[in-house]
């Protein structure tokens, strides 16, 4: 799937752009990458002890380095993390890292806050907060822009020396359980160690919310020398994977770099993938086309680089090849929720003989409820649900998933406003109602709550 941007703080509603505006932080949502991120780091987070599936890693777009967690098990990583990375054990052992917060309980300001709103709504809330700490007024939270942001963001999320050695000691015992080569994590460390030398306004994100020292270096140098997994995993596999990451987020968010990196003769994987994507962002239809159709011929089982061509075909107006690639990507793997939206999202602006095609909405409604369970954060998700319904003319169900949608978002007044229309044409005890029931009584609490503070 090509890279999907979803805007946030003050550009929520707006179309999707390509890039962050005015400097507003940005989510990546692609399903071959997080597969990939979800492979990596599988057996280490098995060793935290944390229940299987409970960790959620997340793609910022910035070109910046960092990495963080905020409202739960959730590991935000920025591109430009991954882009520096050298190897997948480099990326891994920031995940264990992050992962040693959150087994250390490291970060657990404004979590009750966070939980369960969308991710966008959490990094706006971080944001927010951060602000609001720097300035001592709460007003703060309604402007963070820029620069500010940036550094309101690593003043909130900043850890101490005493947690950022727990958090390594953990790290390691995690990789060295998974029988993971540890020396990912000091190979990345010594990266960022130059930034030292720098200006703070100078330094990576990474370093003002870790801070990086030789004595660190070393006691992680000296302490792996001590694990007792001598016999690494093979992750022959893993290094292809990373070349093929590194590709696509190149072409997506630097496709100008792509002609100096990757050879458009050359038959691979990412030379093709990387020409494809960058063709796609540059507007240029019969490259991106070509490449990406020759990319689902290097390997036609992909259901990646099928959804990839859907997302190309359907930005040119091919929307009947669109449609038949995103098919072919569902049913090479059924179980993937953001291929079902983007699927569904093909279904609902199908339309026959000029009117909406009710079989083509209702299949989309199947989609997308099957996606709940796996991306039960996505606003999209609920936000295409409301479409569905609502050219059904089903204004009920259309209003409570705008409802679902604005909760997600915490957006409590339209919540409660959107629950109360749905409650009142739902079948009364059906869980449809019900769900409406309870994200009225969340609205009205959050109302007592804002009153009584």
């Amino acid at each position: 799937m090509i890279l999907r941007l979803l805007l946030i703080l003050m550009i929520l509603m707006t179309p999707l752009r390509p890039a962050a505006a005015q400097g507003g932080f940005s989510l990546i949502r692609d399903s071959e990458i997080e597969l990939y991120l979800k492979m990596w780091s599988a057996d280490v987070i098995k060793n935290t002890g944390l229940p299987p599936g409970s960790v959620n890693i997340i793609l910022v777009q910035s070109d910046d380095i960092n990495a963080f967690v905020a409202g739960g098990p959730n590991i935000f990583i920025y591109t430009g993390l991954l882009e520096r990375s050298e190897t997948p054990e480099e990326v891994i052992g920031v995940i264990a890292h992050e992962l040693g917060h959150i087994v250390g309980g490291h970060l657990s300001r404004g979590r009750a806050a966070m939980e369960n709103a969308s991710y966008e709504t959490i990094i706006g809330t971080i944001l927010g907060v951060g602000a609001a700490i720097l300035s001592g007024r709460g007003e703060a939270a309604q402007a963070v822009m820029g620069a500010a942001q940036n550094y309101a963001l690593s003043k909130y999320l900043a850890h101490s020396r005493v947690q950022e050695s727990s958090a390594d000691q953990a790290a390691l015992g995690f990789l060295d359980g998974a029988k993971i080569d540890p020396s990912g994590l000091t190979s990345f460390l010594k990266k960022m160690q130059s930034d030292e030398l720098l200006p703070a306004s100078q330094q990576s994100e990474y370093y003002r919310t870790h801070p990086v020292t030789r004595n660190r270096i070393s006691a992680l140098e000296s302490k792996i020398t001590e694990l007792s997994a001598k016999q690494y995993k093979d992750n022959t596999l893993w290094a292809d994977q990373h070349a093929r990451m590194k590709a696509k987020l190149m072409g997506f968010i630097h496709p100008q770099q792509v002609a100096w990196a990757y050879d458009p003769a050359a038959n691979t994987i990412p030379d093709t993938m990387a020409y494809a994507v960058a063709a796609y962002r540059q507007s240029n239809e019969e490259q991106a086309i070509e490449k990406v159709r020759a990319l689902v011929g290097l390997e036609p089982d992909n259901p990646y680089y099928h959804e990839l061509a859907g997302q190309i075909l359907a930005s040119f107006g091919h929307l009947g090849d669109a449609e038949e690639s995103y098919q072919k990507a569902h049913k090479y793997m059924p179980g993937d929720g953001l291929i079902a939206i983007a699927y569904a999202h093909i279904l609902i602006e199908r339309e026959k003989q000029g009117e909406s095609d009710a079989k083509a909405l209702q299949a989309a409604i199947k989609l997308l409820k099957g996606a709940q369970h796996s991306e039960p954060r996505s606003t999209r998700l609920y936000r295409l649900l409301a479409t569905a319904y609502g050219r059904l003319k089903d204004d009920s169900r259309a209003n409570l998933y705008l409802a679902e949608e604005s909760y997600l978002k915490r957006n409590m007044s339209d919540t409660g406003r959107l629950a109360e229309m749905a409650i009142r044409g739902l079948k009364e005890e059906s869980r449809e109602w019900q769900r409406a029931k309870d994200l009225l009584f969340y609205a009205e609490q959050a109302k007592l709550q804002k009153k009584n503070n």
